[in-house]
């Protein structure tokens, strides 16, 4: 059944859109410049559409929603490593609920409804709920189409066994869904390599997560 949007569905993505355009950072699209997150929200949504058309609302609210506000929380404000990374991973995905979670209950939607989204954000119950693994897949997905990249671009100094490890937990976080859909991808020559590599050395661990996949 295609999906119908609701009135006040329709007045959160607006919302959300309207936050994200607030971007000061600007990335070019077919020669055109635009709000950095704006493009992301739009990526996002469309890749959900493709891999779960038949998403319900909440789902596609948290995908619209992934990256709202990002720019407020430089990594720049948090230490090297890994600790300050995850840090602001952490402090970044309460942000997002917190923002959207506000935007939704302005709109008419129940708390229950907005701690639902902000779960999804937070990646709570990855592996657990469908809906907060069909995000991660898209949010993985996205990354590997658009980009990787500007990763690796900024990571020059990784070697090829770094990526592979990158890539194998990014593989760890997926579902079958997501995988497939990350190898029918258009993948340069040495990033199919990594991919290749990272799922040969994950093998073993994948399998035996596919056995309780819930999406």
């Amino acid at each position: 059944m295609p999906f119908t949007p609701t009135a006040k569905f329709t007045a959160v993505i607006a919302a959300i859109d309207a936050v994200n355009t607030e971007d000061p950072r600007e990335t070019v699209v077919d020669g055109v410049g635009r709000p950095y997150e704006t493009v992301y929200a739009e990526r996002m949504w469309e890749q959900l559409g493709a891999l779960y058309p038949e998403a319900g609302e909440l789902l596609r609210i948290a995908a619209r929603a992934q990256h709202i506000r990002r720019w407020a929380i430089p990594r720049a404000d948090y230490p090297e490593g890994r600790e300050g990374y995850n840090k602001w991973r952490t402090t970044l995905r309460a942000m997002h609920a917190d923002t959207v979670g506000a935007i939704m209950r302005e709109a008419g939607y129940s708390d229950d409804e907005a701690a639902k989204v902000g779960s999804y954000l937070r990646k709570e119950q990855l592996k657990k709920d469908p809906d907060s693994q069909a995000l991660e897949n898209v949010v993985d997905v996205v990354f590997l189409t658009y980009y990787w990249d500007e990763f690796i671009g900024k990571y020059a100094h990784y070697d090829d066994d770094k990526l592979v490890d990158i890539v194998g937990k990014t593989l760890r976080k997926m579902s079958s869904t997501g995988h497939k859909a990350a190898l029918a991808l258009d993948l340069d020559e040495r990033t199919a390599r990594i991919v290749g590599r990272a799922l040969e050395r994950e093998k073993k661990a994948l399998e035996a997560l596919a056995k309780h996949e819930v999406s």
